[in-house]
């Protein structure tokens, strides 16, 4: 069975941008708010853990996730076999 890629990716996309936001907000409720560029800093042009840095990693995230989704639909689709029509008037 395929898939839509497009509504993969869309999916795929607000899950991980969504992910990275609550992620930030996670850190800053238990740890506090920080400048200092984290890992994912320097793959996210922008990004540190603080409020505005987690609106930016939300952008990044979604179009990160869109990305990759439609890549990982696209591979799905490509990989997938299509199951045997079996003839039963035999």
């Amino acid at each position: 069975m395929k898939i839509d890629v497009r509504a993969f990716a869309l999916a795929f996309g607000i899950f991980w941008g969504a992910m990275v936001f609550l992620g930030t907000w996670w850190v800053i409720l238990f740890e506090g708010p920080t400048n200092q560029v984290t890992m994912l800093g320097h793959i996210y042009r922008g990004y540190n853990v603080s409020a505005l840095g987690s609106v930016i990693g939300l952008v990044w995230g979604f179009f990160d996730g869109l990305i990759c989704g439609a890549i990982l639909g696209w591979l799905y689709n490509l990989l997938v076999r299509a199951p045997q029509q079996v003839d039963v008037s035999k």
